[in-house]
């Protein structure tokens, strides 16, 4: 199911195209009312955690073999519950809202990305025994952890053009990007000869196990690693030579697309790693890309309720007459225009792709030539008539190259930070588990 925004495992909006067990909704049904997880002063249900488990399985059907055993599986899912929960409690105490408004666009959005309408989504999801509250719920939770997220890389991440001009120049000289994916047996801050020890012995096995083939490197990274993406396989998507830790690059030397080498010593624990493709991240840059762009002035006159549509037709008629006759286009678009951001400039509007302020607008602007007016034509704002001063080409490789660069390096701080972020948010909060091997000898009430 092809969704408009990015979906944590964990989340009710991982709907897959077929449906969930009856026997597993059963399941569900009967553990409506005992508690998973307490979470700071919040729950999470059994119910909550079975539906996420069921939607995983789901998603892996005829693959069953590359996840973890059940009891494996439950601990890793449910702590993605639990992140998810604080990040939510989080984002609510620092005044993210969702509204109603924008929740109903968005679902009205998975709608249309999947072919249907809200209706045929309600069915689908009924037919999957799926709450159609519950997923309004839970997609309204994924907003709030991504608005979180952002707002969390706007007061946190910050790429400088040095930055950028460095990434570059690394690029221009190795011309190379890696696709990588990793395994992280974590060992605790501060372990003692034991625990690393153990790190070790357990990193060592999951290698042989990936060097005799009774696993890929994909359904390993599911069953035991540790990092927030194990889930996802492990994948570290594409990075540039800047965006590799130093320890890496010296074993990736002499690695082929494919290879897996470790483990690797760092400091969240032991990691293998696997190089899974190689590609020019030059490639698209040296072919070039060149758009025209107009420089061009406007006078605008709105439409409003002092001024309809009729008398604003009639006020640009009027002022393109004045420029017809000899009057000077800016000097009429200070007096008369009534467009705030323009009018100061004479109605100067600078260098513009053509779409840049809409098909209607950008139509004009094409069908008249350098140095002429258009006629008054009408667009959402308003009546405009336009003036066409020069045209150019111009090659945007070089902007896409530094817009690209710009966004990976933000990405990948963002990634640091972020799972900082999250490791401290976890480490503050209370969590009782009351489900699976690490229940604690708590009796739990059952939940009316």
């Amino acid at each position: 199911m092809t969704k408009t925004f990015p979906v944590l495992l964990a989340s009710l909006l991982a709907v897959s195209t077929a449906s969930v067990p009856l026997q597993v909704l059963a399941q569900q049904t009967q553990a409506l009312d005992r508690i998973a997880a307490v979470v700071d002063e919040d729950v999470i249900l059994q119910s909550e955690l079975d539906r996420a488990l069921a939607n995983i399985k789901t998603q892996y059907a005829g693959r069953e073999n590359q996840l973890p055993p059940d009891d494996v599986l439950s601990r890793q899912v449910l702590e993605r519950l639990v992140l998810v929960k604080l990040q939510v409690t989080r984002a609510e105490g620092s005044g993210i809202r969702v509204s109603d408004q924008e929740l109903n666009q968005a679902i009205n959005s998975i709608a249309q990305q999947n072919g249907s309408n809200l209706e045929t989504l309600r069915a689908r999801l009924a037919q999957d025994g799926i709450d159609f509250d519950e997923f309004r719920r839970s997609v309204r939770d994924e907003i709030i952890v991504q608005r979180l997220r952002q707002s969390y890389a706007q007061s946190r991440v910050s790429v400088s053009e040095g930055e950028v001009d460095a990434a570059i120049k690394q690029q221009a000289v190795t011309g190379t990007q890696y696709h990588l994916a990793h395994i992280l047996i974590a060992t605790p801050d501060g372990a003692d000869a034991n625990q690393i020890a153990t790190g070790k012995q357990k990193a060592d096995g999951v290698k042989a196990l990936l060097d005799k083939g009774e696993l890929d490197f994909n359904a390993a990274a599911v069953r035991y690693s540790d990092s927030p993406n194990a889930l996802e396989g492990g994948d570290l998507g594409w990075r540039s030579m800047d965006e590799i830790p130093q320890a890496f690059l010296q074993v990736m030397q002499d690695m082929k697309a494919g290879d897996v080498v470790g483990p690797l010593r760092g400091p969240s624990g032991f990691q293998l790693l696997k190089l899974v493709e190689v590609r020019d991240a030059n490639a698209a840059a040296s072919t070039g890309q060149t758009i025209t762009e107009y420089h061009a002035r406007h006078i605008l006159v709105r439409v409003t309720d002092q001024q309809n549509d009729a008398a604003a037709k009639a006020k640009i008629d009027t002022l393109r007459a004045r420029i017809a006759g000899g009057a000077d286009f800016q000097a009429v678009a200070r007096e008369s225009s009534e467009d705030t951001n323009s009018r100061g400039q004479g109605g100067d509007l600078g260098w513009f792709p053509v779409d840049a302020f809409g098909p209607d607008f950008g139509r004009q602007v094409e069908g008249v030539t350098d140095g002429n007016i258009s006629q008054p034509f009408r667009t959402d704002a308003g009546w405009h008539v336009v003036q066409r001063v020069a045209t150019r080409q111009t090659d945007v490789g070089v902007d896409n190259q530094r817009a690209q660069v710009r966004e990976t390096i933000g990405r990948r701080k963002l990634e640091e930070e972020y799972n900082r972020f999250l490791s401290e948010l976890r480490g503050e909060a209370y969590v009782s588990f009351r489900s699976g091997d690490r229940a604690e000898n708590t009796a739990t009430p059952p939940q009316s």
